[in-house]
C-alpha cells in the first residue's frame, strides 16, 4: 500500500497525506457481520464526562472480528480485504467452507483467494491461528491470548508483531513490540505473521479538522485553565503551570507507572519494557 499525497492547494493539503487504498478489495462491509453501537462520548451513565476530549467524528459501522478463531478444522477462503473505521488494522472477509463467514484481522503477506484454517492441526503458515505449542520458535505471530479461549487480546494494532523466542514446560516466552518478554500459557492461541497496513503509521493528518472526523476533540493544556478547573491553571500571564505536570485530579502526568504494584500478572513479565521518563533523553538503539 502506498501513501497519496496532494497537491499542495491548501495550507492542510500541503501538511497531510493520506492512504490510497490500493489494497482493498470491497468498499462495503458484509452486512450480517455489522451492527450499530451508541457513542458515549466520553460521559457515563449518568452524563459525567469520565473520559476528557472526545465527541463528534463520523459515524462509524461495527465490524464483528472473530477473535476467539474457534472454528477449528474448518478451512477459510479469504473473499476480501476490508477497510475498519474502528481500528487501525485491515480485515479480512472469510467465507468458511460450510457456509459461514467471519472477519479476522488480515496480516500482512495475507491475499485474496488463499486459504486460512484454525486448530491445533493448522500449519503455521500466515494467517493460520493455533496453539503456542504448535508454533515453531521465531515466528511473527499477533493476537495472542492471555488466558486459553478467552480470544486475541495482545498485538492488534496495525504493523505489528510479537516474536515466540522460546518454550519451556507449560510456557511459551514472547517478546511484544513494546519490547516486554512475557511467558504465556502454552495452550493461548496467536495468529501467524504480523498485522498488515504497516503504513498506517507514516500518514500526516496535517489539519484539525481530520483529528475532529475521529471523534477526539482539542486537547487544552491545563496552565491555560482557571484554578477551579485544573490545579496548573491561573496565574498573571503566561506561566509553566509553577508544580510537576500533574492531571486534573492532582495525580503526576509525566513519567509515573500506572501499571498496580501487586497486579497479579506481574509474575509472567520477565523483562519490562524499556520506559523512558519526562525529560530523559531517548537511549539510542
Amino acid at each position: 500500500m502506498a501513501i497519496k499525497i496532494y497537491n499542495p492547494t491548501s495550507p492542510g493539503r500541503r501538511n497531510s497525506s493520506v492512504q490510497d487504498f490500493s489494497d482493498l478489495a470491497k468498499k462495503e462491509p458484509e452486512k450480517g457481520l455489522t451492527f450499530r453501537i451508541a457513542r458515549s462520548g466520553g460521559r457515563n451513565n449518568q452524563g459525567f464526562t469520565t473520559s476528557r476530549f472526545r465527541g463528534g467524528g463520523h459515524r462509524r459501522i461495527f465490524r464483528a472480528v472473530d477473535f476467539l478463531r474457534d472454528k477449528d478444522g474448518v478451512p477459510g477462503k479469504v473473499a476480501a480485504i476490508e477497510y475498519d473505521p474502528n481500528r487501525s488494522a485491515r480485515i479480512a472477509l472469510i467465507h468458511y467452507k460450510d457456509g459461514e463467514k467471519r472477519y479476522i484481522l488480515a496480516p500482512g503477506d495475507l491475499a485474496v483467494g488463499q486459504t486460512v484454517m484454525s486448530g491445533p492441526q493448522a500449519e503455521p503458515r500466515t494467517g493460520n491461528c493455533l496453539p503456542l505449542e504448535n508454533i515453531p520458535a521465531g515466528l511473527m505471530i499477533h493476537s495472542l491470548e492471555l488466558v486459553p479461549g478467552q480470544g486475541g487480546v495482545l498485538v492488534r494494532a496495525a504493523g505489528r508483531a510479537a516474536t515466540l523466542s522460546a518454550k519451556e514446560g507449560r510456557w511459551a516466552y514472547v517478546v511484544l513490540p513494546s519490547g516486554e518478554t512475557r511467558r504465556i500459557n502454552i495452550k493461548c492461541r496467536a495468529t501467524v505473521g504480523a498485522v498488515g497496513n504497516a503504513d498506517h503509521g507514516a500518514v500526516r493528518v496535517g489539519k484539525a479538522g481530520r483529528t475532529r472526523h475521529k471523534g477526539r476533540r482539542s486537547h487544552n493544556r491545563g496552565s491555560a485553565m482557571n484554578p477551579v478547573d485544573h490545579p496548573m491553571g491561573g496565574g498573571e500571564g503566561r506561566r509553566s503551570g509553577g508544580r510537576d505536570p500533574v492531571s486534573p485530579t492532582g495525580v503526576l502526568a509525566k513519567g509515573g507507572k500506572t501499571r498496580r504494584r501487586r497486579n497479579p500478572s506481574n509474575k509472567h513479565i520477565i523483562r519490562r519494557r524499556m520506559t523512558r521518563r519526562y525529560g530523559e533523553a531517548k537511549i539510542p538503539k
